[in-house]
This record gives structure tokens, sequence and C-alpha cells, in this order.
């Protein structure tokens, strides 16, 4: 199991995680621990979320802890409204964390310890370079075409310098390599003659991101950190850094990047909105989530999974390090399927969430598990299905003017009000019922069900569209069909 999670004041004590677990040694011989760390400079949308989900469902699978941690150190950059499109989008979505949310904010005794501890140590030193001397120095080996770093001009300083206030870097190793076996990329190497000294604690004192990022996993007693591969450079420094405070680097998998259809990197045109915004959209979490976890995944051919079946097949050794694109399309087929195969009383928040975005609610729960019933396969989104399933809810119904100049003409007018008369005499207001109604009126007038259906589906639902009439009605009632219907002939000239 982890260490305790050190508090303000506590001694400083290297704490260590569990070690990796060896090829031979089965993870589940472990405590696993995962987290997902977004910084909330920027709104949480579907790159953050596949990673989330992976951290979560392989901390599921191990029957392990899944850890939730805010890394809002920017103060400059983070914002309000991202950390709650963090925690909002996270309970959307059912991620729920075992423990958390931290913020790295509420932490910065413990960071400041920690470099007390390493500057005491020798571990860390402080630097007197100011920002037009280091910007020289660049200069300089850029002219020189030298790969631009830090060359350490003050790790052997020994006194303060006057009128400078330091910053505090890290001493790197200056020989030797970090070997990373990633469990998505292998085995990745870095030299540590290329790895400049780190800062960790600015010159006002507050901490970087690559420095609270190993405290807090050292603290947290993280086993797998997997986030995006554009983290992969940032691990042999803050590998470095853990075995510096006695601790052992967890394991780690980089998966790969999600790129925009184009195979470019993935932009808000592409579907790199707020996580928040799927939601709006009238996407299932549980659709988006089987949509993501294909991205860079598979199971055998199998492309439709439920969440408990995500959690039994997912194993983050089998992510793939190729990138993957997104494809919008197939997102609404995912999430079509999903609205299909789900317990229609599942549906019903959803279907109501949408509904009061269009200014409509309803409590009728017999209602809406028959709308949704009906509507289902003939929308993608539980948006659309709102949309499409306003007439149900409403009192009064929007005519689509080309509908009506289509089918309610004086010439439908003597079919409708036979129809009328007809529904009227129905003892038993069930669809069967009322489908043999329409059946038998059609045959009697020699015509199609559908010369008979189109001018009562305008009259109901106002436009051309709706699910099979006989449901349609049912659903309605008849006393809100008979309404419509008067109100429709009423319209109808002579």
């Amino acid at each position: 199991m982890g260490a305790p999670r050190p508090g303000p004041g506590t001694p400083r004590v290297p704490l260590v995680t569990c070690a990796p677990p060896s090829k031979t040694e089965p993870a589940t011989l472990m405590s696993v621990v995962t987290r997902f760390a977004p910084s909330p400079t920027g709104m949480l949308h579907v790159g953050g979320v596949r990673t989330a989900l992976f951290s979560w469902l392989y901390a599921r699978r191990m029957g392990g802890r899944f850890i939730l941690r805010v890394e809002d150190t920017d103060r400059e950059r983070s914002t309000d409204e991202a950390v709650r499109v963090i925690l909002e989008g996270m309970q959307w979505l059912a991620l729920e964390a075992d423990e958390g949310p931290y913020y790295q904010t509420k932490r910065v005794d413990r960071y400041g310890e920690v470099i007390r501890g390493m500057l005491d140590d020798g571990t860390a030193y402080h630097c007197y370079c100011t920002k037009q001397e280091l910007d020289q120095l660049r200069e300089q080996q850029i002219a020189r075409k030298e790969k631009p770093r830090y060359t350490g001009i003050c790790r052997d300083r020994t006194t303060p310098r006057e009128g400078v206030q330091p910053v505090v870097r890290f001493r790197n190793p200056l020989d030797g390599a970090v070997v990373v076996e990633d469990l998505v990329h292998g085995s990745v190497t870095f030299q540590n003659r290329e790895l400049d000294d780190l800062i960790i604690a600015r010159s006002d004192g507050t901490p970087t991101y690559n420095f609270c990022v190993v405290v807090d996993d050292m603290d947290m007693g993280v086993t797998h950190v997997i986030r995006g591969d554009d983290h992969l450079n940032n691990t042999p420094r803050q590998m470095n850094m853990l075995r510096a405070l006695g601790a052992t680097p967890p394991v780690y998998a980089h998966v790969p990047m999600i790129l925009g259809p184009d195979g470019a990197k993935l932009s808000k045109r592409h579907g790199a909105v707020s996580v928040l915004q799927y939601e709006e959209e009238g996407f299932l979490p549980d659709a988006l989530l089987n949509y993501l976890v294909r991205l860079g995944w598979s199971h055998g051919d199998q492309e439709i999974f439920t969440r408990a079946e995500m959690v039994a097949a997912f194993d983050i050794h089998d992510v793939n390090k190729a990138a993957s694109a997104f494809n919008p399309e197939k997102l609404l087929w995912l999430n079509q399927q999903h609205m299909m195969r789900a317990e229609p009383a599942a549906l019903v928040p959803h279907l109501r969430a949408q509904l009061r975005r269009l200014g409509i609610d309803s409590d009728d729960t017999a209602l809406l598990v028959g709308v949704i019933l009906s509507q289902r396969e003939r929308a993608k989104t539980m948006k659309e299905m709102a949309q499409n399933s306003r007439f149900f809810f409403t009192e009064t119904v929007e005519f689509d003017p080309k509908a009506v100049a289509k089918h309610l003409t004086a010439e439908a007018k003597p079919q409708l009000t036979k129809v009328r008369e007809q529904l009227a005499s129905v003892a038993d207001w069930t669809a069967p019922a009322i489908h043999t109604v329409l059946n038998d009126l059609a045959t009697s007038l020699q015509t199609g069900l559908g010369k008979i259906a189109q001018p009562v589906r305008v009259a109901v639902a106002g436009s051309a569209v709706s699910p099979p009439i006989d449901a349609t009605l049912a659903l309605l009632g008849r006393e809100r069909t008979l309404r419509r219907i008067d109100a429709a002939l009423r319209q109808i000239p002579a």
C-alpha cells in the first residue's frame, strides 16, 4: 500500500511507492494506484477524458485505487471555470475517484518542506543566474548549434549573489542514463548529460509543475502513471527526482495523442471541446467512454462495450503506441447503439435534461419511457430525440408550413374527418387498436395507410415526421389526439 500523505509540519521522511511489477510478477500482487491529474488551464476535452478513463479502468480492473488530483499551481492560467468542468465532467462520466479531488495549491507547505530537505541534502541548490544571463547563454548555444540547456553554472556556488532572488534547481546526475520501461512505448533511454538541472522552485518560492507532480505521486503512493505521450520527455527528470528522494518511480504508460480526422492535432473543429458540451449535445457518457476506449485499444473485434465489459477486458499493456484519429460519425453511431441497448428507464434523466433545455419538463415516467422506446431508433443523440419529441409534452402544436401545405388540404379534410370519427369510437386506446382502426379505414376508402396517416401525423405532431402513427397517438392519449385533430380541421379551408 502507498504511504500516508504527510501534512504541513510532518517531518520530512522519504516515502517509497510500491515497486513496479517485474515481467514475471503479476500486477495483482501489488496494490495498484492510478491518478488523473488535469491542469485547469484549459477545458477538459476528449484527450484528457481518455487518459482519465484508461487510469480509472486499470485501477478498477486490478482492484486498486483511482485518485483525482487538480494540478493548479499555474495560478495565472488556471480558472475556476476549468475546475468546474473537470469536476462536473468526471461526475457526468461517472468516473468516480476513490480519493480526491486534491488540489496542489493546498499542498504548498508540503512542497516547501521537501525543497528545504533537498537543499539540506545537496540534491538541490540555489541558482542566481538572471533571466538576461540565461537568455544570453541560450543565444550563444544556438549560435554554436548546440542544444540549449542550463550548464550548471551555480551547482557549486556557496555564497549568495547580492540583489538576486534565486530559484531552486534539482541537481540532476551528470552521467549515466535513465531507462523508462514504458508500458506503451517499450524501453526508452535518456542520457543524463542531456538533461539539464530543472527549476523546482521559482524565485518567488512557488514550486514548479514537474516538482509538484513528483511529490504528489510519491506521497499518494501512485504505482502507475498513465498519461499522454507529450509528457514522456518529463519522465526521466521526474524519475531522477523520485530516486533522489528515496522513492521508487511508478510504472509509466504514455498513451498516444488523438488526432483530428485529417491527421492534424485535435482542435475544437475536430471535437476538442469541453467534455460537458458532449452532454449538452445529447451524447450518453457510456457511449463517449466506449468510443474513447477504442482509440488505441482493442479487444478482438468487439466494438460495443458496456462499462462492466470495459473494466473486465481493459489492460494498459494492450494500448497501441500509434496515434488514433477522432471520427465524429463513429461516435454518433456508437451513441445510437447505446441508446438502443440501454434500459429505457436509464435514459429518462438524459431525456428530461434535454427537454429542460427546450423549456419543457415532465415527470410522467410512463410517457418519457414510451417516447424513448418509439424514438430511439430514429435519433442519434438524446438532444435530437428531445427536439423531435417536443409535441408529446406541449399543449399546442408548432406546425411546419410545408407539411401543412402538403397534407392539411381541402382534399384531405373528408378523410381526416372520418379518421376523427373512427378514433373517437376506440374503446381500447392502445397502439394495436389504433392501428386496426386506421388500417380498416384505409381499406374501406380504397387508399393506402400512408394517405390516411400523414394528415393525422401533421395534425397531432405538426410535421410529417414522427414515430409510427399508432404509437404516436397511443402516447398522446385520446383527449389530446382528438383535440389536435379538431384544431387542424378548423384550419383547413372548406
